[in-house]
Parts: C-alpha cells; sequence; structure tokens
C-alpha cells in the first residue's frame, strides 16, 4: 500500500461529504410566491462566495496537495 492511499482517501471522504451536506442543502423546498423565489438572507447575501460547495472542494484539494509537496520537498 502506497504512502498516500490513507490521506487520499481520507480527502476523497472530505469532498464527498462537502458535496452530500451541499446537494442537502439545495434540495430544500423553497417558497414561491408570484413566481418568484424567497429573498436570500443576510449572511448569504453578504458572503456568497462561502456556501459555494465548489470553492471548498478546491480548498481541500490545495491543502492536501500543499502537504504532499511539502512532504517531498522537506525529504529531499
Amino acid at each position: 500500500m502506497d504512502v498516500w492511499t490513507v490521506p487520499f482517501i481520507i480527502v476523497v471522504l472530505v469532498i464527498c461529504i462537502i458535496s452530500f451536506i451541499a446537494v442537502k442543502k439545495w434540495n430544500k423546498v423553497t417558497v414561491v410566491v408570484d413566481g418568484q423565489d424567497d429573498q436570500i438572507s443576510g449572511p448569504i447575501e453578504e458572503h456568497p462566495f462561502t456556501l459555494n460547495p465548489i470553492i471548498w472542494i478546491v480548498l481541500v484539494a490545495v491543502f492536501f496537495i500543499g502537504i504532499v509537496i511539502f512532504y517531498y520537498a522537506a525529504s529531499s
């Protein structure tokens, strides 16, 4: 078994959990009044990027790649 197999599996599980939570939040029923959705709540409207699952997945992947690069840089 390679040294990066277990960390890679952990990263994939974290990405799957983020994706599952994002899909679960998107599946909530929205109230439609006169053909328009409800208004976006204040904190989400102020910081829409914080709840974007793609950004979180990219951050997790970059963190993992950074650890791999640091490991190989420090070991040589």
